[in-house]
């Protein structure tokens, strides 16, 4: 099992791994979850996926994708975008409602978002576990190198049963609410102490 972490000045040195967790993530979410998002050649992909973004996957020697997020900074901007969850406030999409943050999305430098985590279908109860633990060790590790103090994530709403498991700091950002028939929750992450 390995972890990576792709950039575009990286990502030709990963064969087919970008792709791969496009592919993933049209499985979780396209045909999984039945959300309507935009694809092509069976790949998931949104206005987020732009040279500033940073993207995470657990995989194994094939290439196959057993997990992954993207990174994206807070400080992002492309044409009248900036990142989803702040775009969600302002209006801009209609699948995520505005009243998501208890406060005002923030624009700064070490803050960074987390969007489209997954782990894959098929990946068996017994190491389900040890997959999402290695993702959070290559987020960790991805924080140390990118400079990121605290990260904005939109997570399923049971994000507190495993948090603990997973040795992460993280507190709620707003509120509980059904997106696509699931329960999601803004949640901050704190990675502070993890750059010393």
């Amino acid at each position: 099992m390995h972890s990576t972490t792709i950039s575009f000045a990286n990502m030709h040195n990963h064969g087919e791994l970008f792709a791969n967790i496009l592919r993933a993530r049209r499985e979780s979410f396209i045909v999984k979850n039945r959300w309507d998002l935009p694809e092509t050649m069976g790949m998931e992909f949104d206005q987020y996926d732009t040279p500033v973004s940073r993207w995470l996957a657990v995989h194994d020697n094939t290439g196959r994708v057993m997990a992954g997020v993207r990174l994206t900074p807070t400080t992002a901007r492309c044409g009248i975008y900036s990142y989803m969850i702040r775009d969600a406030q302002r209006g801009l999409l209609e699948s995520i409602p505005q009243d998501l943050l208890y406060t005002e999305a923030p624009v700064e430098e070490g803050t960074w978002e987390v969007t489209r985590g997954f782990v894959a279908q098929g990946i068996p109860a017994g190491i389900r576990h040890r997959v999402r633990m290695r993702l959070v060790m290559q987020m960790m590790r991805t924080s140390r190198e990118e400079g990121i103090r605290r990260m904005l994530a939109l997570l399923p709403s049971n994000w507190g049963r495993w948090a603990a498991r997973c040795s992460l700091d993280m507190g709620a950002a707003g509120r509980n609410m059904n997106m696509g028939g699931i329960d999601y929750q803004a949640v901050w992450i704190d990675f502070s102490s993890q750059l010393h």
